[in-house]
């Protein structure tokens, strides 16, 4: 809103503005009320979960919040990108919910409300962008019936949401990675959307400002309010990039992080196939336990891969 109030200003001090008011917010407001998030009962299968136990937990509330608050003041407004940002609250306050229950959420119950989150989001996309994708790599783009298109965006949605969870094992690791896929889809929404980027770049400084406490050893975590809620940011922004597919190279790491987990317990559970056997999911769990590598190790290796792969897409879309 404040780029209508200050409609003659150069827009790059009013980007400026937003990245650095995200970053401030955020982290002013982290050290202020990070004492009054619930705490972290240790995490009992985890690698390490025990070193968990007693710290701030749901830390997603204060930089999610944080992050719209600056949204609304200095993205351009419109009735599309308000919806994002409540939805995006929306998947942070679920996990938050979640994270200051004194009973886990069930699995079915927190999936009923990533397809209500997914189903909106998607619907949303489509009213105001249509159902044209472009293929990565190529000069191709595809007009999808609506029905296929809701389809898709609800299945990348949902991935997404779980994914980025189920990464969030390791000191900054997931954070980490949002970053750095979030900093290639603002490079590519720059010359799509570049209004959703300024969006893109106010998120990134909120978790930046996240980060400085999450460094390990952490001082507080994100919880679910922060993983759901990057996660479903991520999708809105590789929808918004107008190539949904990019979703999948520029967040490969992720995906195999945290869905391979998710694929070895689903075809267990439903068809009573077993895979990995001799893998621990998710990946930066055997990375620890059986690799023997150190936090440190993990989240640099793995946000090395993921910053080489960002790297590689770029240079051939750009």
């Amino acid at each position: 809103m404040l780029h209508l109030l200050f409609a003659q200003v150069n827009p790059r001090w009013l980007i400026w503005g937003g990245v650095l008011a995200a970053f401030l917010s955020t982290f002013l407001v982290i050290r202020a009320l990070q004492n009054r998030l619930p705490r972290d009962g240790g995490r009992k299968f985890a690698v390490n979960g025990a070193l968990s136990k007693g710290k701030p937990r749901g830390a997603g509330l204060l930089f999610v919040l944080a992050f719209a608050v600056c949204g609304v003041l200095f993205a351009f407004f419109s009735p599309e990108y308000l919806i994002y940002l409540l939805l995006t609250v929306g998947a942070m306050l679920s996990g938050y919910l979640d994270d200051a229950s004194d009973v886990p959420w069930g699995e079915y119950k927190k999936g009923l409300i990533d397809l209500v989150l997914a189903l909106a989001g998607g619907f949303t996309y489509l009213n105001f962008n249509g159902s044209q994708i472009a293929i990565p790599f190529t000069d191709l783009t595809v007009q999808l019936p609506n029905w296929l298109f809701i389809l898709l965006s609800v299945v990348l949605i949902w991935a997404s949401i779980n994914v980025t969870n189920c990464t969030d094992g390791v000191d900054g690791l997931s954070g980490s990675l949002t970053l750095v896929t979030l900093g290639a889809f603002y490079l590519v929404c720059r010359t799509v959307d570049p209004h959703f980027a300024l969006l893109i770049g106010m998120f990134v400084a909120a978790i930046l400002a996240y980060q400085w406490f999450n460094a390990s050893p952490s001082l507080l975590m994100m919880g679910d309010a922060g993983s759901r809620a990057m996660g479903f940011f991520i999708a809105l922004a590789a929808m918004k990039s107008g190539s949904p597919l990019l979703y999948i190279p520029l967040a490969l790491v992720m995906i195999l992080d945290g869905g391979l987990g998710l694929a070895k317990i689903s075809l267990k559970r439903f068809l009573k196939i077993s895979i990995l056997k001799n893998t621990r999911t998710p990946l930066h769990d055997h990375a620890r336990k059986n690799k023997g590598w150190s936090d440190t190790q993990v989240v640099f290796r793995f946000v090395i891969l993921q910053v080489v792969l960002c790297f590689a897409v770029l240079s051939l879309i750009l």
